[in-house]
């Protein structure tokens, strides 16, 4: 059922609760991009480790790894491929406590292949679910909501 926490058992043995976002960023969806690097908008082109189902679109939500491609930016950063991180969605998504947030927009991070954060600062808020997932975000990050 959407919404609902799904139970994992972390490394130690400790039964804990991962709330269930909707996957709201389809690919081919244009997003902006909340950092420094250049880049204005972003394609997506690819849903990093997306189990799906045949003829069904592969989406993303906060906190998935993609593939993007520049498509409006610097001259340097423009039709390149790099990997991304998306931290802000429009679709409003429920937190374990019933709180339902959502943003203003959608927006991704640029990262290297090896997990890297390739700009020095994040404009704009970050969702704490990505935040927790990735640190390096998180500390860039000068708001975590």
């Amino acid at each position: 059922m959407p919404g609902e926490k799904t139970r994992a058992v972390s490394a130690k043995g400790v039964e804990e609760y991962k709330p269930h976002i909707t996957k709201c960023i389809p690919v081919t969806a244009m997003i902006n991009c909340a950092d420094n690097t250049g880049a204005k908008k972003l394609k997506v082109v690819q849903v990093i480790r997306y189990k799906g189902r045949l003829k069904r679109v592969p989406s993303a939500a906060i906190g998935d790894e993609v593939v993007v491609v520049v498509r409006v930016g610097t001259p340097e950063v423009r039709k390149q491929l790099f990997h991304a991180i998306i931290v802000r969605q429009r679709y409003p998504m429920r937190r374990i406590s019933g709180d339902r947030v959502s943003f203003e927009d959608n927006a991704a991070v640029l990262i290297t292949p090896e997990g890297d954060l390739k700009g020095t600062e994040i404009r704009g808020p970050v969702a704490s679910e990505a935040a927790e997932k990735w640190p390096r975000i998180a500390n860039l990050a000068s708001m975590i909501v």
